[in-house]
């Protein structure tokens, strides 16, 4: 990756807009090619394992990430998978620390 798993997620107060989607077509070229931009809304990204348990330590593993930095994806678990859905909810939009947290999940590959 470029070093966004580096950087740390900022804290929003709300007072920005969301990200236009030129810049978040420009931020999920720095993030895993997996990742998919949803209607300049959220970021997304689906993992496969070999079993739920592997799932479940995986959002374990994020979602521990997540309380480090203070910035919370969203997640849906199952047997075999896990998907993160990552925006900044305070705008209801993406900012670059979604991008930030999307790369740190990267590294947990």
């Amino acid at each position: 990756m470029d070093g966004l798993s580096h950087k740390e997620c900022v804290p929003c107060s709300g007072a920005i807009p969301p990200m236009d989607e030129e810049e978040a077509k420009k931020m999920i070229e720095r993030v895993h090619e997996d990742w998919q931009l949803v209607g300049n809304h959220h970021i997304e990204r689906l993992w496969a394992f070999d079993d739920f348990q592997k799932a479940l330590d995986f959002v374990n593993s994020a979602g521990a990430i997540c309380e480090q930095e203070g910035h919370h994806a969203d997640f849906e678990l199952g047997w075999g998978r896990a998907k993160a859905m990552i925006w900044t909810h305070k705008i209801d939009g993406l900012t670059e620390s979604d991008f930030i947290l999307a790369a740190k999940f990267d590294c947990l590959d």
